[in-house]
Protein backbone atom coordinates (compact mmCIF):
# COMPACT_ATOMS: atom_id res chain seq x y z
CA UNK A 1 0.00 0.00 0.00
CA UNK A 2 3.34 2.15 0.95
CA UNK A 3 4.32 2.12 -2.66
CA UNK A 4 0.68 2.68 -4.33
CA UNK A 5 0.84 5.83 -1.77
CA UNK A 6 4.18 6.79 -3.58
CA UNK A 7 3.12 6.19 -7.00
CA UNK A 8 -0.12 8.72 -6.44
CA UNK A 9 2.16 10.93 -5.14
CA UNK A 10 4.56 10.80 -8.59
CA UNK A 11 1.01 10.91 -10.10
CA UNK A 12 0.25 14.02 -9.10
CA UNK A 13 3.34 15.91 -9.82
CA UNK A 14 2.36 14.80 -13.67
CA UNK A 15 1.07 17.09 -15.47
CA UNK A 16 -2.30 15.44 -15.45
CA UNK A 17 -2.47 15.04 -11.60
CA UNK A 18 -1.71 18.79 -11.65
CA UNK A 19 -4.52 20.07 -14.23
CA UNK A 20 -6.97 17.68 -12.10
CA UNK A 21 -6.33 18.93 -8.66
CA UNK A 22 -6.28 22.45 -9.73
CA UNK A 23 -9.71 22.17 -11.73
CA UNK A 24 -10.98 20.55 -8.59
CA UNK A 25 -10.00 23.45 -6.16
CA UNK A 26 -11.87 25.86 -8.36
CA UNK A 27 -14.72 23.08 -8.82
CA UNK A 28 -14.92 23.46 -4.84
CA UNK A 29 -14.83 27.43 -4.85
CA UNK A 30 -18.27 27.28 -5.51
CA UNK A 31 -19.62 24.72 -3.63
CA UNK A 32 -18.12 25.76 -0.71
CA UNK A 33 -19.75 28.94 -0.69
CA UNK A 34 -22.64 28.31 1.52
CA UNK A 35 -20.66 25.91 3.71
CA UNK A 36 -20.24 28.23 6.99
CA UNK A 37 -19.55 27.64 10.95
CA UNK A 38 -17.20 26.72 12.99
CA UNK A 39 -14.94 23.43 11.63
CA UNK A 40 -14.58 21.76 8.53
CA UNK A 41 -12.97 18.82 8.13
CA UNK A 42 -11.20 16.95 5.02
CA UNK A 43 -11.20 13.47 5.36
CA UNK A 44 -8.08 12.00 3.38
CA UNK A 45 -5.00 13.64 2.08
CA UNK A 46 -6.07 14.07 -1.73
CA UNK A 47 -2.89 15.52 -3.48
CA UNK A 48 -1.09 15.51 -0.42
CA UNK A 49 -1.84 19.88 0.73
CA UNK A 50 -4.52 21.66 1.75
CA UNK A 51 -5.55 23.10 -2.26
CA UNK A 52 -9.27 21.86 -1.55
CA UNK A 53 -9.89 23.47 1.41
CA UNK A 54 -8.52 27.04 0.48
CA UNK A 55 -11.83 28.53 -0.38
CA UNK A 56 -13.63 26.74 2.82
CA UNK A 57 -15.65 29.39 4.76
CA UNK A 58 -15.70 27.67 7.87
CA UNK A 59 -13.34 29.32 10.76
CA UNK A 60 -10.81 27.07 10.97
CA UNK A 61 -10.33 23.57 8.92
CA UNK A 62 -8.63 20.84 9.85
CA UNK A 63 -6.97 17.67 7.24
CA UNK A 64 -7.34 14.69 8.81
CA UNK A 65 -4.80 11.44 6.45
CA UNK A 66 -4.77 8.19 6.54
CA UNK A 67 -1.68 6.32 8.37
CA UNK A 68 -0.28 5.82 5.01
CA UNK A 69 -0.53 9.33 4.18
CA UNK A 70 1.38 12.46 4.76
CA UNK A 71 0.65 16.16 4.46
CA UNK A 72 -2.55 16.14 6.91
CA UNK A 73 -3.08 17.90 10.19
CA UNK A 74 -3.70 14.38 12.28
CA UNK A 75 -2.89 10.71 10.97
CA UNK A 76 -5.85 8.13 11.42
CA UNK A 77 -7.77 5.61 10.36
CA UNK A 78 -10.07 7.29 8.40
CA UNK A 79 -13.42 4.71 9.45
CA UNK A 80 -11.99 5.62 13.10
CA UNK A 81 -11.28 8.88 13.59
CA UNK A 82 -10.41 10.58 17.39
CA UNK A 83 -13.36 13.62 16.92
CA UNK A 84 -16.33 13.84 19.07
CA UNK A 85 -19.80 13.07 17.25
CA UNK A 86 -21.60 15.92 15.96
CA UNK A 87 -18.98 18.58 16.05
CA UNK A 88 -17.79 19.51 12.69
CA UNK A 89 -20.01 21.82 10.41
CA UNK A 90 -18.91 20.59 7.13
CA UNK A 91 -16.94 17.42 5.48
CA UNK A 92 -15.21 17.16 2.52
CA UNK A 93 -14.50 13.68 0.73
CA UNK A 94 -12.13 13.90 -1.81
CA UNK A 95 -12.49 10.49 -3.66
CA UNK A 96 -11.53 9.25 -0.08
CA UNK A 97 -14.57 6.44 -0.53
CA UNK A 98 -12.40 5.33 -3.59
CA UNK A 99 -9.22 4.25 -2.01
CA UNK A 100 -10.55 3.19 1.48
CA UNK A 101 -11.74 -0.94 1.66
CA UNK A 102 -15.01 -0.03 3.69
CA UNK A 103 -16.25 3.07 2.00
CA UNK A 104 -19.60 3.12 4.02
CA UNK A 105 -18.06 2.74 6.79
CA UNK A 106 -16.20 5.34 6.07
CA UNK A 107 -19.30 7.75 5.27
CA UNK A 108 -20.86 6.52 8.38
CA UNK A 109 -17.93 7.86 10.01
CA UNK A 110 -18.15 11.33 8.41
CA UNK A 111 -22.06 11.07 9.17
CA UNK A 112 -21.25 10.25 13.17
CA UNK A 113 -19.08 13.91 13.55
CA UNK A 114 -20.73 15.94 11.18
CA UNK A 115 -23.70 18.26 12.96
CA UNK A 116 -27.11 18.23 11.89
CA UNK A 117 -27.71 20.79 8.91
CA UNK A 118 -23.79 20.53 8.42
CA UNK A 119 -22.46 19.68 4.94
CA UNK A 120 -20.95 16.62 3.14
CA UNK A 121 -19.06 17.09 -0.45
CA UNK A 122 -17.91 14.02 -2.29
CA UNK A 123 -15.82 13.82 -4.91
CA UNK A 124 -15.74 10.78 -7.23
CA UNK A 125 -14.78 9.07 -10.30
CA UNK A 126 -18.05 8.38 -12.65
CA UNK A 127 -17.48 4.57 -13.68
CA UNK A 128 -19.19 4.58 -16.75
CA UNK A 129 -16.79 7.07 -17.86
CA UNK A 130 -13.84 7.11 -20.13
CA UNK A 131 -12.17 7.64 -16.89
CA UNK A 132 -14.06 4.87 -15.01
CA UNK A 133 -13.35 2.33 -18.10
CA UNK A 134 -9.43 3.32 -17.62
CA UNK A 135 -9.29 2.83 -14.10
CA UNK A 136 -11.20 -0.75 -14.46
CA UNK A 137 -8.41 -1.89 -16.84
CA UNK A 138 -5.90 -0.60 -14.67
CA UNK A 139 -4.15 -3.33 -13.11
CA UNK A 140 -2.91 -0.84 -10.20
CA UNK A 141 -6.23 1.62 -10.48
CA UNK A 142 -5.97 4.62 -12.36
CA UNK A 143 -5.08 6.92 -10.47
CA UNK A 144 -2.75 4.86 -9.01
CA UNK A 145 -4.35 3.07 -5.72
CA UNK A 146 -7.34 3.13 -6.52
CA UNK A 147 -9.64 0.25 -5.22
CA UNK A 148 -13.26 0.36 -6.83
CA UNK A 149 -15.22 3.06 -8.06
CA UNK A 150 -18.89 3.94 -6.77
CA UNK A 151 -21.81 4.92 -9.18
CA UNK A 152 -23.70 8.45 -8.23
CA UNK A 153 -26.74 6.42 -7.82
CA UNK A 154 -25.34 3.70 -5.31
CA UNK A 155 -24.14 7.03 -3.22
CA UNK A 156 -27.03 8.46 -3.33
CA UNK A 157 -28.80 5.61 -2.25
CA UNK A 158 -25.98 5.66 0.66
CA UNK A 159 -26.88 8.92 1.80
CA UNK A 160 -30.82 8.84 1.70
CA UNK A 161 -30.41 5.97 4.16
CA UNK A 162 -28.25 8.17 6.19
CA UNK A 163 -30.99 10.99 6.32
CA UNK A 164 -29.46 13.52 3.64
CA UNK A 165 -30.79 15.49 1.06
CA UNK A 166 -28.93 16.04 -2.26
CA UNK A 167 -28.30 19.73 -2.63
CA UNK A 168 -26.08 19.91 -5.79
CA UNK A 169 -25.07 17.00 -8.49
CA UNK A 170 -21.97 18.30 -10.87
CA UNK A 171 -19.92 16.68 -13.31
CA UNK A 172 -16.63 17.61 -14.49
CA UNK A 173 -13.85 16.05 -15.53
CA UNK A 174 -14.59 16.19 -19.54
CA UNK A 175 -10.87 15.16 -21.21
CA UNK A 176 -9.40 11.59 -22.24
CA UNK A 177 -7.55 10.20 -19.42
CA UNK A 178 -4.56 8.93 -21.75
CA UNK A 179 -4.20 12.30 -24.09
CA UNK A 180 -1.62 14.88 -22.38
CA UNK A 181 -3.38 17.84 -20.82
CA UNK A 182 -4.07 20.91 -22.98
CA UNK A 183 -2.03 23.30 -21.06
CA UNK A 184 -3.98 26.56 -20.90
CA UNK A 185 -7.18 25.04 -21.86
CA UNK A 186 -6.95 21.95 -19.56
CA UNK A 187 -8.84 23.87 -16.53
CA UNK A 188 -11.93 24.55 -18.87
CA UNK A 189 -11.97 21.22 -20.70
CA UNK A 190 -11.75 19.97 -17.28
CA UNK A 191 -14.69 21.98 -15.74
CA UNK A 192 -18.22 21.42 -16.21
CA UNK A 193 -19.69 21.30 -19.15
CA UNK A 194 -23.38 22.73 -19.46
CA UNK A 195 -25.88 21.50 -21.85
CA UNK A 196 -24.89 18.54 -24.60
CA UNK A 197 -22.09 20.49 -26.11
CA UNK A 198 -19.47 17.77 -25.57
CA UNK A 199 -19.85 14.15 -26.40
CA UNK A 200 -17.93 12.29 -23.36
CA UNK A 201 -19.38 11.99 -20.15
CA UNK A 202 -17.96 13.49 -17.27
CA UNK A 203 -15.15 11.65 -15.58
CA UNK A 204 -16.34 12.55 -12.13
CA UNK A 205 -18.87 13.82 -10.10
CA UNK A 206 -19.04 16.28 -6.99
CA UNK A 207 -22.18 15.57 -4.41
CA UNK A 208 -23.09 17.78 -1.87
CA UNK A 209 -25.77 17.01 0.84
CA UNK A 210 -27.00 17.96 3.81
CA UNK A 211 -27.79 16.16 6.68
CA UNK A 212 -31.27 16.81 8.12
CA UNK A 213 -31.66 18.14 11.91
CA UNK A 214 -34.13 15.47 13.33
CA UNK A 215 -34.12 16.91 16.82
CA UNK A 216 -33.95 20.49 18.08
CA UNK A 217 -32.23 21.25 21.27
CA UNK A 218 -32.06 24.52 22.88
CA UNK A 219 -29.04 24.91 24.25
CA UNK A 220 -27.25 23.63 21.01
CA UNK A 221 -26.01 26.97 19.76
CA UNK A 222 -24.42 27.92 22.96
CA UNK A 223 -22.38 24.84 23.02
CA UNK A 224 -21.52 25.16 19.40
CA UNK A 225 -20.05 28.60 20.38
CA UNK A 226 -18.12 27.37 22.98
CA UNK A 227 -16.31 24.30 21.11
CA UNK A 228 -12.74 24.10 20.99
CA UNK A 229 -11.21 23.31 17.61
CA UNK A 230 -11.58 19.58 16.87
CA UNK A 231 -8.38 18.84 17.01
CA UNK A 232 -7.47 20.20 20.36
CA UNK A 233 -10.31 18.33 21.76
CA UNK A 234 -9.96 14.93 20.36
CA UNK A 235 -11.83 11.67 21.80
CA UNK A 236 -11.47 8.34 21.89
CA UNK A 237 -12.76 6.20 18.42
CA UNK A 238 -16.58 5.47 19.39
CA UNK A 239 -17.23 1.92 20.70
CA UNK A 240 -18.84 1.16 17.43
CA UNK A 241 -16.44 2.02 15.22
CA UNK A 242 -13.97 -0.21 16.83
CA UNK A 243 -12.88 -3.04 15.36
Amino acid sequence: MIHAREALSSWFESPRGRALLASESLLLRESLEDCFGWQMLQLGAWGGGRSLLAHARTRSQSLIAAPDESGGDLQARLTQLPIASDSVDAVLLPHALEFEIDPYGLLREADRVLAGEGKLIVLGFAPWSPWGLRAAGSRNGFPPGLRRLLSERRLRDWLRLLGYDVLEARRYLYELPWQLPWGQATAESLQIRRGWSYPLPGGAFLLKARKRLHALTPLRPLLRERRRGVLGGLVEPSSANRS
